[in-house]
C-alpha cells in the first residue's frame, strides 16, 4: 500500500449544523499563508494526500470533506445546493484564518466552489488554483421547467432507494473501481485511497462516503452572466490548471468545449492557465509530483 510521507490529523469543526471533517498536515505558524484545498464531487479530502507528501515545503494545510463527503456527515439532505458549498467555505476560513489570507486550490467541483468564493469575498484569498474546474455548458431559461421537473422526479427516486449506492464486497473492490475509472491509478494508490474513499459495514461490505442525494440534478440552471460576473471580481492572481486528456470532450460530447472554457477565463484580470502532460481529471493522483510543484511555484 502506498506509504504516505506527512501524516495528517482530524479535526471537527461546527459548521452551520454540521460537524466538518477537517484533513490538516502541519502546523499553523505566523509564517505560513495557509493553504486550503478543496475537493470535488464523489471525492474526499484525503484524496490530496499525494500532492502533500510531494510538495517541497513544510506548508499549513487544511482540506475539508464537504458536506455529504468523507466523514463530514449530512443525515437530512436530500439534495445539494452549491450555494451551501460557498458558505461552508466562508464559515471554515472564519475558523482557520479569521484575520489573514489563505491560498486556495480546488479540484473539479472544488474548483468551481473556489472560482465562485474568489469572486464573492476577494480579500480574503491570496492565491487561487482551479484545477479543471470548468463550470457548466451556458443554459437558456426555456430550460427551466424540464430542469425542475427532472430534480422532483429524482427525488422521489431517491426517497424510494432507487439511487442508492451499491456496496463493495470487500475493499479490494473499491480499489479496483477506482482504477476502472483512472486508468492511471497506480494499485499501491487505490488501495489506500480506498480505505478513505469508502468505510466498511457492519456486515463486511464497503460503502462509498458519499451520500446518494449527490446524485439529484440541480434545480436550478447554470447562469452564465452570473458566473462571468464573479469571475470578473477576481483580483487575486488565480492559476488555471489543465491536465493534458480533456475532459470536455467525454463529458458533454461538444456540448461544451476546453476553448469556451478558456475564452470565459478571458474575463478573470490577472490568470495564467497551467496545463500537465500524462494527466487526466484526477491529476492529484495521476502527476502529484508535477501539481506540487506548480502550487508551490504560483504561491512563492
Amino acid at each position: 500500500m502506498y506509504p504516505i510521507q506527512r501524516v495528517p490529523r482530524s479535526e471537527f469543526i461546527p459548521i452551520r449544523s454540521l460537524q466538518y471533517h477537517v484533513q490538516v498536515w502541519g502546523e499553523p505558524s505566523p509564517d505560513k499563508i495557509p493553504l486550503v484545498m478543496v475537493h470535488g464531487w464523489m471525492d474526499v479530502a484525503a484524496s490530496y494526500q499525494f500532492v502533500v507528501d510531494a510538495l517541497s515545503h513544510d506548508h499549513y494545510v487544511i482540506a475539508p470533506d464537504w458536506r455529504g463527503y468523507g466523514k463530514t456527515i449530512d443525515p437530512h439532505a436530500d439534495n445539494y445546493w452549491f450555494p451551501d458549498y460557498l458558505a461552508d467555505l466562508d464559515f471554515l476560513l472564519d475558523h482557520y484564518a479569521p484575520t489573514g489570507q489563505v491560498n486556495l486550490v480546488g479540484h473539479s467541483m472544488g474548483g468551481n466552489v473556489v472560482m465562485l468564493y474568489g469572486g464573492v469575498r476577494p480579500e480574503r484569498i491570496r492565491r487561487l488554483i482551479n484545477l479543471e474546474g470548468f463550470g457548466m455548458p451556458a443554459t437558456t431559461p426555456d430550460q427551466a421547467p424540464k430542469r425542475y421537473a427532472t430534480w422532483m422526479d429524482e427525488l422521489k427516486k431517491l426517497h424510494k432507494g432507487e439511487m442508492d449506492l451499491r456496496p463493495y464486497d470487500a475493499v479490494s473492490g473499491v480499489a479496483r473501481r477506482l482504477m476502472k475509472t483512472n486508468p492511471r491509478l497506480t494499485a499501491d494508490k487505490a488501495e489506500w485511497l480506498a480505505r478513505h474513499w469508502a468505510a466498511e459495514n457492519v456486515d463486511g461490505t464497503w460503502s462509498v462516503l458519499g451520500a446518494a442525494a449527490h446524485k439529484i440534478s440541480n434545480a436550478q440552471l447554470y447562469r452564465l452572466e452570473e458566473v462571468l460576473a464573479i469571475y470578473a471580481r477576481l483580483s487575486m492572481p488565480v492559476l488555471a490548471v489543465e491536465a493534458s486528456d480533456n475532459s470536455l470532450d467525454l463529458w458533454w460530447k461538444g456540448r461544451y468545449k476546453l476553448d469556451e472554457y478558456h475564452e470565459r477565463l478571458k474575463v478573470v484580470p490577472n490568470v495564467e492557465i497551467a496545463r500537465i502532460d500524462d494527466a487526466g481529471h484526477m491529476m492529484h493522483h495521476d502527476q502529484p509530483e508535477v501539481l506540487a510543484a506548480l502550487i508551490e511555484r504560483f504561491i512563492a
